[in-house]
């Protein structure tokens, strides 16, 4: 159990037998009356987004989640299947559980694996990957990284905004969290 008042974004709760991911967070001290806890929480069951106010000091349960690195091996019917490196163990995960992350999922990347009782969540992606550009439109001599952006399509499929002088068959640097740009990738 922790304090409402030490919540964070990240933060996994078991509310209701149900798990929720703590999207927002703010503390809320009115004039008048108690203070209150304001969270987004998006529920790992389902995908859904609520709003769900507090009480200061209130109690909660945190949920116990179990990481697992695992090494992504490749798509199938099901989903993405996943190996233990220590055990190979294969796992499968549904497309439904990873959301976005699937998008940078690329052959022989690490992640972790998040299961609570047994039964997998989702995966935690690294913060950026590196990933080549398989196809973009050309750039133009005099294109400065301060000018427009491009439409990318990286080798996992995924497509990303990048700056003009960025050419195909280049490795560029993506955040994982935003799918926004970061770098290009000198070999």
């Amino acid at each position: 159990m922790i304090s409402t008042n030490d919540m964070r974004p990240g933060m996994t709760l078991d509310l209701d037998g149900e798990l929720w991911s703590i999207v927002e967070y703010q503390h809320h001290k009115p004039g008048k009356g108690h203070a209150m806890v304001r969270t987004k929480m998006k529920s790992l069951r389902s995908g859904a987004v609520v709003d769900k106010t507090f009480r200061a000091d209130e109690k909660v349960e945190l949920a116990r989640l179990d990481r697992r690195e695992m090494q992504y091996l490749y798509p199938d019917e099901i989903g993405f299947v996943f190996t233990a490196t220590e055990t190979y163990e294969q796992t499968t995960i549904p497309r439904e559980l990873l959301g976005d992350a699937a998008r940078f999922l690329k052959e022989g990347q690490m992640v972790s694996l998040l299961t609570h009782g047994g039964n997998a969540l989702g995966v935690d992606l690294p913060t950026t990957v590196d990933l080549e550009i398989t196809e973009t439109e050309p750039g133009l001599q005099g294109d400065r990284s301060s000018a427009g952006t491009k439409p990318a399509t990286l080798e996992t499929g995924a497509v990303v905004q990048v700056p003009l002088f960025v050419t195909t068959g280049e490795t560029i640097r993506v955040d994982t969290r935003t799918g926004a740009y970061v770098t290009r990738v000198r070999s």
